[in-house]
């Protein structure tokens, strides 16, 4: 896509600190980190958001990710790294690989609520009568 960010870094247009690269997917150190080494995975190709990107693009890339994640807490020190698709800021699917450490004062997750009552199993039976 001609106005992509990532479709601009995977064509070389713009610099990035490339940690890893394959025919089919880039991985680059995000210029703005939650923490040094968070590292975002993109698919080559432009796919806008993870339901319009092929299986097995997601497939290769979540391998990749498990590799890549392990070298992150190595070479970080890092206690664990989180996984995260969020998708927001840059419209093109990507993956964040985010070193933390269990004193970096950051939340676990998002806030979290409660469901109403008989709520939970009411979205449960909407979403298992998609799937079927």
């Amino acid at each position: 896509m001609e106005n992509c960010v990532f479709c601009k870094i995977v064509k070389k247009d713009i610099l990035a600190e490339i940690v890893y690269e394959d025919d089919k997917i880039i991985a680059f150190l995000d210029i703005k980190p939650v923490n040094p080494g968070h590292t975002l995975i993109i698919p080559k190709e432009h796919h806008k958001m993870m339901g319009e990107t092929p299986d097995e693009i997601i497939s290769d890339m979540f391998v990749k990710a498990k590799k890549i994640m392990r070298t992150i807490r190595k070479v970080t020190g890092a206690d664990y790294v989180a996984v995260s698709v969020v998708g927001l800021d840059v419209p093109h699917f990507h993956i964040h690989l985010v070193p933390r450490y269990l004193n970096d004062g950051l939340a676990n997750f998002w806030p979290s609520k409660t469901y109403k009552e008989n709520e939970a199993g009411k979205i449960a039976q909407k979403i298992r009568s998609f799937l079927k």
